[in-house]
Order: structure tokens, then sequence, then C-alpha cells
């Protein structure tokens, strides 16, 4: 009897644990469609998609960071500096369009190298230096535009993430769906994949099974890097100025979306898909509450609590391995 008890509990645990993050969202979804009559609405679908684009694009960065390991806290700033330098080369008959697309996306690659390089040749904690990053970019984000807005902007480069493709599909959806299926594909059919996850397992192990593990960290760190500086050329684009303050707390989100999304704090465990989903949740929710007239400050706190659930999960989830 015990036998087969433990045996019905593993299973139970087993199916929590694989598919416990879409029963999640398919039970928001139900509840959130039961508040308003609105929530289901082919509109209203469009415009969580739309809304959580952006923060869906950096928080792949984030899961990549995070199966490596390690931990990226400046893409809020990122985005800030990527976003108004990309804005400086979008004015009107200046300069192609291609010139601020690789401006936005260069500047984040840029910052996001400098952080696998210094975590990864000076073993310096991650925490640290992006910590140290997000501050500086701050204040680089200021001090290019004199503190100012950058504004102006042509309407090719304002066109960029505004409007729809076809059939009422937001420009940022697609985007962000393709960028979803790039790095799915990379992270589970390359060895470079294989090897993030085996430097975010187990470092030393993965040293020396002739992993190369600083350039794994440097070129994950170079690519949440881009997609932040693509998250922020694609926000100065859909708000048409180039912002310095732009992209506060961004890189809570993106990582609470990766971590609710099944990615481990520690490294090895998460998957792209799980990303996707955890920014599903989070924008089901705000979106959901905003529906049903619930102030800011509430969701903030639901988000935050969602966050340490999530944590606590994988927490136990270890244990119990």
């Amino acid at each position: 009897m015990d036998n087969s008890v433990r045996a019905s509990e593993g299973r139970f645990t087993a199916i929590a644990s694989k598919f416990g993050i879409y029963i999640a969202l398919l039970a928001l979804c139900v509840l959130m469609s039961l508040l308003s009559p609105h929530f289901l609405r082919f509109r209203t679908i469009m415009n969580i998609l739309n809304q959580m684009s952006i923060i869906g694009i950096i928080a792949i960065g984030s899961t990549l960071t995070l199966l490596s390991g390690g931990l990226d806290l400046s893409p809020g700033s990122v985005v800030a500096v990527a976003g108004v330098m990309a804005a400086h080369f979008a004015h009107p008959d200046q300069y192609p369009l291609i010139v601020p697309i690789f401006v936005g996306a260069g500047v984040g690659l840029v910052f996001g190298a400098f952080n696998g390089f210094v975590t990864a040749k000076g073993k310096i904690p991650p925490f640290i230096v992006t910590l140290g990053v997000m501050s500086a970019g701050k204040g680089i984000a200021l001090l290019v535009c004199d503190g100012m807005q950058v504004i102006d902007l042509s309407d090719e480069f304002v066109g960029i993430a505004s409007g729809t493709f076809f059939l009422g599909i937001p420009k940022l959806v697609v985007y962000f769906a393709a960028i979803c299926l790039i790095f799915f594909f990379l992270i589970n059919n390359t060895r470079f994949g294989r090897h993030i996850y085996a430097v975010g397992g187990n470092e030393l192990s993965a040293h020396i099974s002739g992993v190369k593990v600083d350039r794994v960290k440097i070129t994950v760190y170079a690519l949440a890097g881009m997609l932040a500086g693509l998250g922020g050329l694609l926000l100065a684009s859909r708000t048409v100025v180039g912002s310095p303050i732009a992209g506060a707390g961004y890189e809570l989100d993106a990582i609470a979306a990766a971590v609710i999304g099944g990615t481990s704090t520690t490294g090895g465990v998460g998957s792209v898909g799980g990303t996707i989903v955890g920014a599903l949740i989070i924008q089901v929710i705000s979106t959901g509450l905003d529906m049903v007239n619930v102030p800011s400050y509430w969701q903030q706190i639901v988000k935050g609590g969602i966050i340490i659930l999530a944590v606590w999960v994988d927490i136990r989830s270890k244990r119990g391995r």
C-alpha cells in the first residue's frame, strides 16, 4: 500500500513538475475570463502578446545567463543606452534604417561581452559585475543625451515596432516569435546549447570534459546583451522617443519570467518554452488585474509573491532529486 501511494505521489510530482507551469497559465486564463468577459477577445490576446514581447525578448537573454550558472542585472540599463543611441541615428533623412538597428543591437552586444569577459576572466561574481554595469549604464544613458529625451525620429524607425504584419498580428509579436524559434534551436539543437547546460550544471566537470567555459560564458552574456539592445531599439521605436530612463525594472521582469518558467537560479535547468510561458503568466496577471481595476501596487505584490513561490518550488524540486 505504501509503495503504491509513493508511486502515485511520484507520478503526481513528475506531472506537476513537467506541466505545472502550463496548468497554471491555463488556470489564470480561465480565472481572468470569468472576472472579465472581454479577456478572451482577439484584441485583448494580441494586446497581451504585444505588451510582453519586449520583456520576453530580454527574458530569453536572462534565461541564457541563468542556464550558464550566471546572473545579469544590467538589461534595464542596456535597454536605455541602446534605445538612446539608436534614436540618435534615427532622425529623418540622416542615416539608412539599418544604421540605428545595428547601433542598438551593437551597443547591447558590447555591454554583454564586457559583462561576460569580466565575469569569466576576472573571476568576479556576475552579481557584482552586472550590478556595476547596471549603475554605470544608467549614467551613460543620461550622459549621451545630456539627460534629455531623443525625439524627432523618422517614420521608418517608428514603423519598426508599430502596426501589424498580417491578420492583425502586431510586429513585435512576430519579432518575438522569430527570436524564440532561433534561440530554441540554438539551445536545444547545437553543441553550444549543450555546453551552456553543462557549464551551468557543473562548471568544473564541463571544464574537465573539454568545454571552453570562459568562451561559453562570454558568448552567453554577449547574446543576452544583444537581446537587451534589441529590446531597447524596439522600445524606442514603439514609444517614438529615446529615453535615458527607459527600461527601469526590466531586468527584474526578465529574470522573473525565466524563473517562473522553470529556469533554475543555480544553473543547468530551464528552457525557452518555459520562459515564454513565464512571461505570459506575468502579462496575463497584469492585463487581467488592469481590466478589473486592481491598483498597480497590488500587481507588484502579486508578482513578487509568484517569484518567491517559483524559487521555492525550484529549491524543493532539487531537494527531491
